[in-house]
């Protein structure tokens, strides 16, 4: 598995704790039990590679990270959607900014292009080009301003 496919895996499960109480920690170890991850090979592409133990470590940390400073993340979107209420954003996106966001600051091995070039090409898979634009413009001001290259 690609870091690309684990990368859209940890914004499907932001995406899916946006709707659940259970701990980032929870819902990555049981998206990775074998038998739950196997039944997920009809519902997408990601999920035809279980990943390997490099992979899932990135998983859980990345979300379990974004867990831990969602605040301070969702404070980053919040700042950079200049004239849009926070709600209105759609969950996929703020979910793939969250991903952006916590690897541009936290994950030191993830230059800041990469993260954001990942995040605008996963949004493209999932949302209109408005919302691409949307994205890319939000994390190229908060690359700009907090994590420059």
């Amino acid at each position: 598995m690609t870091r690309t496919n684990a990368r859209e895996i940890v914004a499907q499960l932001v995406y899916e704790m946006q709707f659940r109480e259970d701990s980032a920690h929870d819902v990555a170890r049981a998206h990775m039990e074998p038998d739950y991850f196997g039944t997920l090979r009809d519902e997408a592409d990601v999920y035809q590679e279980k990943p390997d133990a490099k992979q899932a470590a990135y998983i859980e940390s990345t979300l379990c990270g974004i867990e831990e400073k969602r605040e301070e993340l969702e404070g980053y979107i919040r700042k950079y959607a200049i004239g849009w209420d926070f709600k209105r954003i759609s969950r996929t996106a703020r979910a793939i900014m969250l991903l952006a966001m916590y690897e541009c600051l936290y994950v030191h091995d993830v230059p800041t292009s990469a993260a954001i070039s990942e995040a605008v090409e996963l949004t493209r898979k999932y949302e209109d080009e408005d919302v691409v634009s949307f994205v890319n413009g939000i994390l190229g001001a908060f690359a700009r301003e907090v994590a420059p290259a």
